[in-house]
């Protein structure tokens, strides 16, 4: 099979190369196409990506280009990894919020909105030249905002799905704690794309003993450290958080702390620039360690797992996805992004939800959710009702409509603060937003 990397060039790369290398029987590439517009990274990283596969004895092709369309053309599936605008642009997303009071983060609050503006049109042309290059072939999004991309590429009558890689993250911390197999760890995992819960924690699968409570017992100290919360917060809610909700529940404290540290933005600008000269040794022929300090841990192994059952890579069939049955690819059930579609009743159907699902080659079903607690599900709601906004004023542009998605979100909420990040958005972002 052909798989496609836009956005090929990023650092991330080598991760999922290595995915692609080591999980070969769950997902057999024959070709491997990485696509970017910077030639100096796509060399870099793609003599990389031929160094892991010869060393493992991948028998895959990788090819590198510029070219979208003959990168995609007779594609099975195409992987978004991109970044418009660059470090530069999230390293804006993280600091003109601050000036405002408001959390400075590259996928929620002013500068997820920011990130959304630019991102979504971009994504909209790439996917319509997909179409018309493999009309059959599965998008998988990896780009975020995760949640808003996916519900622009499904309105658009895409075939997309949406990943992100916080459930796999928690589910190998938990197996690993436990002292059992990832797979034997089944989530019950609720929420948005960068907004959810572990309402249970399962052995076995979805009908299996729920060992949260024991976790968070026993282990709850490490858990809350990892998530910069209070073990007494976890305990009291008797749910394990995703540690995006920390710019939720502890926002005015976040503030405080990212005014007082180096952003985000420039200690990744600075790892990838090692990074990148870690990937022109020719020597070179594993990804390094450095890279689990990049993020998206885990991410090609779940990006194999989805890509695999998509396209049928074991026994699952659309028929299985309708039924609840499950797919190939490893664990019968992944947690990804899709359509809510009656899933969780106090959301619209065509809400953007991230749970737990049976994915085969017809697509993502989400399994039933128990009710979720209001103390969630109100929280889900505005947060949704923000995702819409921002997607309406992605695609159709207007000052007017991105005050409208400020002013919903639940970090920003006040008039003053809206209009004001209204005004500073637009004047860092004007070169990426053609309205504007």
């Amino acid at each position: 099979m052909k798989l496609t990397v836009v956005g090929g060039g990023s650092t991330y790369t080598p991760e999922l190369v290595d995915g692609f290398a080591r999980l070969r029987d769950t997902l057999p590439v024959a070709e491997l196409v990485l696509v970017d517009p910077d030639a100096e990274r796509l060399r870099l990283v793609g003599g990389l990506a031929r160094r892991i596969f010869a060393k493992q004895g991948h028998p895959g092709r990788i090819v590198t280009t510029a070219d979208l369309d003959a990168g995609v053309e007779g594609a099975d599936a195409v992987l978004l990894q991109l970044r418009v605008g660059g470090q530069a642009a999230r390293q804006q997303d993280e600091t003109w919020p601050l000036e405002c009071g408001c959390v400075g983060q590259e996928t929620t609050g002013a500068g997820g909105l920011a990130k959304a503006l630019r991102t979504v049109p971009v994504v909209l042309d790439i996917a319509e030249r997909v179409r018309r290059a493999s009309p059959d072939a599965w998008i998988v999004d990896f780009t975020n905002p995760v949640g808003i991309v996916t519900r622009a590429l499904l309105e658009a009558g895409h075939k997309a799905v949406g990943l992100c890689n916080v459930a796999i993250g928690l589910q190998r911390k938990f197996a690993a704690i436990l002292g059992v197999a990832p797979g034997d760890v089944h989530l019950d995992h609720v929420g948005l794309n960068h907004l959810t819960w572990e309402t249970g924690v399962r052995l076995g699968g979805p009908e299996g003993v729920d060992v949260l409570p024991k976790l968070i017992a026993e282990h709850g100290g490490a858990l809350a450290d990892d998530l910069r919360l209070p073990r007494t917060l976890l305990e009291r809610l008797g749910v394990v958080p995703s540690y995006y909700l920390r710019y939720y529940y502890a926002h005015d404290e976040v503030v405080r702390d990212l005014r007082t540290r180096p952003s985000r933005a420039a200690e990744v600008a600075e790892m990838e620039r090692r990074l990148l000269e870690m990937y022109g040794d020719p020597a070179l022929d594993e990804k390094p360690a450095l890279l689990a300090k990049r993020g998206g841990a885990y991410y090609s192994e779940a990006a194999v797992d989805l890509a695999a059952a998509l396209l049928g890579g074991g026994e699952g069939t659309g028929e299985d996805v309708g039924e609840g049955k499950g797919s190939g690819g490893g664990s019968p059930y992944q947690v990804v992004n899709a359509y809510n579609a009656g899933t969780l009743p106090f959301l619209p159907d065509d809400a953007v939800i991230e749970v737990q699902a049976a994915v085969g080659p017809g697509g993502a079903a989400p399994l039933p959710v128990p009710a979720v607690d209001p103390l969630y599900a109100g929280l889900m709601a505005q947060v949704t009702a923000y995702e819409e906004l921002a997607l309406r004023a992605a695609l159709h542009g207007g000052r007017e409509r991105v005050f409208r998605a400020l002013l919903a979100h639940p970090l920003i909420g006040q008039y003053a603060y809206a209009d004001t990040l209204t005004d500073r958005l637009l004047a860092h972002n004007r070169e990426h937003l053609a309205w504007a």
